[in-house]
């Protein structure tokens, strides 16, 4: 039922990050505030399809 999924940037473009989540509970995109290296600071990352 888990799915990889990736995460992309929404302010540089940037697919860094790579995890899984459970289509059946959470069916709408995944976003989340992780570590930009471009931006140097924390950025929204939000799900690529």
């Amino acid at each position: 039922m888990r799915q990889n999924i990736t995460l992309e940037c929404v302010e540089t473009g940037e697919r860094l990050y790579l995890t899984s989540k459970n289509k059946r509970n959470t069916p709408e995109r995944l976003e989340r505030k992780k570590y930009s290296p471009k931006l140097r600071k924390r950025a929204v990352f939000r799900e690529v399809k």
